[in-house]
């Protein structure tokens, strides 16, 4: 922390981890199964996976370094774009993109924990863990960073000994994964592939968490590439490990359509006790990701109450800089999520909506890389541009297009959700011009 306030390159690191490292990676896999064959399709979906975030987390390394504000995607579209192409992306990070993800893990948490205490009913303890997140969350700098970062090492410390006991233990099912298997790649590529992959991106959203406190870091030029490219980079391989002991150490058909898989991994690997425990130790790494997410979505409701003055009062931060206000709206709007809404509509909602927010905003760069004229060197800037840009918006746009084309409710209100934004943006422009 410096003496000023403000986060530090290892907290920018925890909240991209933290935000990853969530729901997706412990419930996609039994989605996955059912449409997908091949388990070695199956493990090259999540390094494509991987791939994808960590391009994308260049694009947004170099947006965040050369246009330096909180707020995420709202503040390069708005700057770039159109300021209501700011607004609308403000506007669903703040709710679908981060109060949607934060229900999701919550509700995973208390999922999880229900199978340890079965007395303990599942949307209550996730309530009751989105409200002590957001206690956390508005309280200080640096209580707010320290809680973040020892959830995170907690975080990954618990999923490193899920692995090695597994492994230790030996693995029960590799006839599953023969090593022959990852040579057979078609199923990439078919629509089955476009569904399977909508769950892995899913799982490896929030590499890009960190541009939402962009404003609020250290050293911000130099500190959100570093955080972006290293958080991406030790999600991959957590999630290829972690995915090679799912696919090892239980029964497919265990698996496929499940959500709590690390549960049914666990009761093959360690029996009923050892599931018990796993149970405890996965509700105990969702807390990290709620805390990631509550701590970077408010930033994009925040700049929205900065900037509109109808939406001042969320902008409004307490005697300590941190946006109160939009800290708790996140956490009332993650509750609704949780008391109104199924795990899969949230999920495949959440999904395709966050996709094509990323994906217009890595298309920003073209535009930022245009009127930029002359690069100071000390500024990062992607290695071999165009080529990481390309491949994530291919990656991505095959992905949003195919989820648009299976699922029309969820392009229906995504489109219904453009729409009716315009007349609202446009009246806080009127008040703001007034």
């Amino acid at each position: 922390m410096s003496q000023t306030g403000g986060y530090s390159v290892n907290v920018a690191t925890a909240v991209v981890i933290a935000n990853m490292v969530g729901t997706g990676v412990f419930t996609s896999l039994g989605f996955q199964l059912l449409a997908i064959e091949s388990t070695g399709a199956i493990m090259w979906l999540w390094v494509l996976g991987g791939l994808c975030a960590l391009c994308g987390a260049l694009c947004y390394a170099e947006l965040g370094a050369h246009h330096v504000g909180s707020g995420g995607e709202y503040h390069f579209l708005s700057e770039l774009i159109h300021p209501y192409a700011g607004f609308l992306s403000g506007g669903v990070s703040a709710t679908v993109g981060f109060a949607a993800p934060i229900a999701l893990a919550a509700l995973t948490f208390g999922a999880y924990l229900a199978t340890a205490f079965p007395e303990a009913p599942p949307k209550v303890t996730a309530s009751l863990l989105i409200l002590a997140m957001v206690a956390l969350h508005i309280r200080t700098y640096r209580e707010s960073s320290r809680g973040q970062v020892l959830l995170t090492l907690l975080k990954l410390a618990l999923i490193i000994l899920f692995i090695a006991t597994a492994w230790l233990v030996g693995s029960q099912y590799p006839q599953q994964l023969p090593l022959v298997s990852l040579l057979d790649v078609g199923e990439v590529a078919t629509g089955a592939g476009a569904v399977a992959l909508i769950y892995v991106t899913y799982a490896y959203s929030g590499w890009n968490a960190a541009t939402y406190i962009l404003g609020e870091l250290e050293e911000p030029q130099r500190d959100l590439p570093r955080a972006l490219v290293v958080g991406c980079a030790v999600v991959t391989l957590v999630y290829v490990m972690l995915n090679t002991v799912f696919l090892t150490s239980a029964p497919l058909g265990d698996l496929s359509g499940e959500v709590e898989i690390a549960y049914i991994v666990a009761g093959e690997v360690l029996g009923s006790g050892g599931a018990f425990v796993v149970s405890l130790l996965l509700s105990g790494i969702l807390i990290s990701t709620v805390s990631a997410m509550v701590m970077a979505g408010p930033r994009a409701l925040q700049r929205l109450g900065e900037d509109y003055r109808g939406l001042r009062w969320l902008g409004a931060i307490n005697s300590h800089g941190l946006p109160r206000n939009a800290i708790i709206l996140m956490g009332v709007v993650a509750l609704i999520f949780l008391w109104t809404s199924t795990f899969e509509q949230i999920l495949l909602f959440a999904g395709l909506v966050m996709a094509t927010n990323t994906l217009f905003t890595v298309m920003a760069l073209f535009i930022s890389r245009a009127r930029r004229h002359d690069d100071a060197k000390s500024v990062f800037t992607i290695p071999f541009y165009p080529l990481p840009a390309i491949i994530f918006l291919t990656i991505t746009g095959w992905t949003v297009l195919y989820t648009a084309v299976q699922y029309p409710i969820q392009l229906a209100l995504t489109l219904a959700l453009i729409a009716l934004g315009y007349p609202f943006f446009r009246l806080l422009e009127r008040q703001r011009g007034n």
